[in-house]
């Protein structure tokens, strides 16, 4: 991730901060500054320096969850997002290293449930998480901070309360 900011970063002229409030944060109406670590350099950590509140997270999760568009404007091309959903190749995808996402994929930085609702997330390694499942109609921010540096400690209880919500919701 941090390598790709690099990259994008060269061929636009502007760091990964910089284009994130210009193309999405920003239009996309949120309530509060994002921010990110930067190194000591001044170059923003795009592997996982990035801060938000939680309602500004629900919000971005919201614009993706409604192909690109929040609060009648469109902030992303849906097809974008729309590749997102698709997944990748759940064969090539290591179970091994990630017990807990059986089926899942990864593709275009978010991982990928492959589950019916076609259910997909942004995941941080201390337990954070941006949960996007559309046949639900629901996102579901998590913010935390687990002091040990894997989500394999938090899949178990959280991946089956984000899915049973799900359930629920699609019930009701």
């Amino acid at each position: 991730t941090d390598v790709l900011a690099w990259v994008i970063s060269r061929v636009t002229g502007k760091n990964i901060a910089e284009l994130l409030s210009e193309k999405i944060w920003q239009p996309m109406g949120a309530h509060h500054d994002g921010y990110y670590q930067v190194d000591a350099s001044g170059i923003p950590f795009a592997g996982g320096g990035f801060n938000g509140n939680l309602r500004d997270y629900a919000l971005f999760g919201e614009m993706v969850r409604n192909g690109g568009n929040i609060n009648g404007r469109k902030i992303m091309d849906k097809s974008i997002l729309y590749d997102i959903v698709l997944g990748g190749d759940p064969a090539k995808f290591d179970s091994k290293s990630y017990p807990n996402l059986k089926g899942w994929s990864y593709r275009n930085m978010w991982w990928v449930t492959n589950n019916a609702n076609r259910a997909f997330m942004a995941r941080g390694v201390h337990g954070q998480a941006i949960y996007v499942d559309p046949a639900a109609q629901m996102v579901i921010v998590r913010l935390a901070s687990h002091p040990k540096a894997s989500n394999a400690v938090n899949d178990p209880y959280s991946l089956p309360a984000y899915q049973a919500i799900a359930d629920y919701l699609i019930k009701k």
